[in-house]
């Protein structure tokens, strides 16, 4: 598999009037990996996505696909499937209508009955796109993505609204895909899919890449944390432990570790010398939604 890049972005700024929306931003992602673009309402990420797909044109900065500029639609359009959070189908279209035009609209050939049976829309097929309700929706938008197996797949927001069921059947396609050399692009607000499957993950805040990495190179930049309750009444804490600890709100102690394991051992041995039961144990890492929440604070 090549090395180069399918994605470069250097030094993008987008501004609208007087608001800048994405300021000096440089990532680039790999072939075959699935990367993340994460951050909350406002942080820019769609704005980056807009130009990336050749659907805005950025202030200054360079941005590239497959070595192209994006608005080349000829050469680039091919080969990059997007689903939007909102695609926008005529309602009086049908479902294999929607799905045929997008080939058309994109020059990508595929089987439309293969793609419907992919994304779970074959009974759908006949039906208008006015008529479906919102989870089938985001399905016909997943749909049109990867018509024609397309080397890079923008996923903006895929789950939302969809069932455990549908989410789990949307993964699954993706992994596929992937094993067949698609690289992805990600926008979710579920943070659990971007910590589960992400290869690597881009932190976005107020228009700037704030953090970037894998998963456990975003975690490991906080500390892990162990929480129990004491049974009253229990010898202090404090003086008897010689680890960190604080009471939060709720009552329980919360000890806060850079080496989980080492201080776990310290804190079972310290319960066990002492006869203390550590009520509700709580230990393990950093996860994806502490260091968003850390970013935002």
């Amino acid at each position: 598999m090549s090395t180069t890049p399918v994605i470069e972005v250097d030094r993008l700024n987008l501004t609208y009037g007087d608001f800048h929306a994405v300021r000096d931003l440089s990532f680039e992602v790999r072939p075959g990996e699935l990367y993340a673009l994460l951050g909350t309402n406002g942080a820019g990420k769609t704005s980056t996505l807009e130009v990336i797909e050749g659907h805005r044109r950025s202030t200054s900065g360079t941005v590239r696909v497959f070595g192209h500029r994006p608005d080349d639609r000829q050469t680039v359009r091919p080969r990059m499937g997007v689903m939007l959070q909102e695609s926008g189908f005529s309602p009086d279209l049908t479902v294999r209508e929607s799905v045929g035009l997008i080939g058309r609209l994109t020059a990508r050939t595929d089987d439309v009955d293969r793609v419907l049976d992919l994304v779970d829309l074959t009974s759908r097929a006949r039906r208008k796109v006015s008529l479906l309700s919102g989870g089938e929706k985001r399905r016909l938008d997943f749909a049109t993505a990867v018509y024609g197996t397309p080397e890079l797949i923008v996923l903006d927001e895929p789950t939302t609204g969809l069932d455990i069921q549908s989410r789990d059947a949307v993964w699954a396609t993706v992994d596929r895909l992937r094993e067949n050399g698609a690289t992805i692009v990600l926008t979710t607000h579920y943070l659990e899919e971007a910590q589960q499957r992400a290869d690597r993950i881009g932190l976005m805040h107020h228009g700037t890449l704030h953090r970037e990495g894998t998963v456990a190179e975003l975690t490991r930049t906080l500390p892990a944390v162990i929480r129990f309750t004491l049974p009253a009444p229990a010898p202090a804490p404090a003086p008897a432990l010689p680890l960190p600890a604080a009471v939060d709100v709720d009552g329980k102690v919360v000890v806060e570790t850079f080496a989980l394991q080492n201080d776990l051992h310290i804190l079972l041995r310290w319960a066990q010398d002492h006869a203390v039961e550590l009520q509700g144990l709580e230990a393990g890492p950093t996860r994806l939604d502490d260091v968003f929440r850390a970013i935002n604070n």
